[in-house]
């Protein structure tokens, strides 16, 4: 059994596509199948792991699904990381509007993943990166991240 969920919707005419669970060996080949149209929104809100057989299984979904319009949203550390790294993880029909930075605190393990979103934390020549933000306890949460690297899939 797939370790990854998944489920489709219709929102204004786009297929909302949302994944949860893992991008593994168990990639879901029903999830090869789906057929969106012009436009779609991907949610990876729930994705807990990615590893590297689940890359190959993506980067095959991703080649199945080249001449939809797609919309990363709620993208999670683990699948920046992925596209800072694997060339082909997203392809040029791809954008990614929002995402998860994380941030900590090392004296009380406190760890917080603040979302960016396009149009307010970064844009089209611009990014705003908070040092720290405030945690659940009130302590300052410092970026938990290298700048340099983490953000680097937003200069492609």
């Amino acid at each position: 059994m797939s370790k990854l969920q998944f489920a489709t919707t219709q929102d204004n005419g786009k297929t909302v596509l949302t994944l949860a669970g893992q991008i593994d060996e168990s990639f879901p080949q029903d999830l090869h199948n789906v057929k969106p149209g012009a436009e779609m929104i991907i949610n990876l809100d729930q994705v807990k792991m990615i590893n590297s057989l689940g890359i190959r299984e993506w980067i095959k979904f991703m080649g199945s699904v080249a001449a939809t319009k797609i919309e990363f949203i709620k993208c999670p550390k683990i699948f920046i990381d992925q596209v800072n790294m694997v060339q082909g993880f997203i392809t040029p029909n791809c954008k990614i509007t929002s995402f998860y930075v994380p941030y900590f605190n090392e004296d009380s393990n406190a760890e917080k993943n603040v979302l960016y979103s396009q149009g307010k934390e970064f844009g089209e020549g611009f990014l705003n990166v908070a040092g720290s933000v405030k945690g659940e306890d009130g302590s300052d949460l410092d970026l938990d991240v290298v700048e340099q690297k983490y953000f680097k899939f937003l200069k492609n």
